[in-house]
């Protein structure tokens, strides 16, 4: 018995391909916001993060997340965010089991419908939030692993490895 233990190939840490979500009291503080918008002050944010309501596939409770609005498009009634924590992420793969669901912005709810974009859009989704904000997108890039030299072509590369999500209200669309 000893032998076939001798046998077996020893276990290796391998480095996820993305950085892992946060716990402990790294996931209290992330989950702040949460708290904030329940309290009726999502507006102290000033569009800038939005709370994602969604059911989970499992469970088919009612869950929330708080992302950042990579991009807004008031005309067309839409918001876009990124996962970046991947594709595996909660949230994301709850919202690929139930599209529709409800966001809050600042204290206004919108019935959405999210639309999973395509590597190419993301590409360009990234080389425009980085020249909207430069050094927030190098830091992002950093943070989830990805080369970013800084240049729109190396936004661009980055922006192809991020599950990016379109919460679409449609054009006209009133808050609830």
């Amino acid at each position: 018995m000893s032998e076939i233990r001798k046998a077996k190939m020893p276990l290796r840490h391998t480095p996820p391909d993305r950085p892992q979500p946060p716990v402990g009291w790294r996931r209290l503080l992330a989950r702040l916001p949460i708290l904030v918008f329940r309290c009726g002050l999502g507006w102290i944010f000033g569009g800038r993060l939005l709370l994602l309501h969604h059911t989970g596939r499992v469970t088919g409770l009612d869950r929330r997340v708080v992302l950042e609005v990579v991009e807004y498009e008031p005309d067309d009634g839409n918001w876009t965010v990124a996962s970046g924590f991947g594709p595996k992420t909660a949230w994301y793969r709850n919202l690929r089991a139930e599209p529709k669901t409800v966001i809050e912005v600042g204290n206004r709810h919108h019935a959405v419908t999210a639309r999973f974009l395509t590597p190419d859009d993301g590409a360009e989704i990234m080389a425009r939030y980085a020249r909207r904000r430069p050094r927030t997108a190098r830091r992002l890039c950093a943070f989830m692993g990805l080369p970013a030299d800084g240049t729109d072509a190396g936004f661009r590369e980055a922006g192809r490895s991020v599950p990016f999500v379109r919460l679409d209200a449609g054009p006209g669309a009133r808050p609830l």
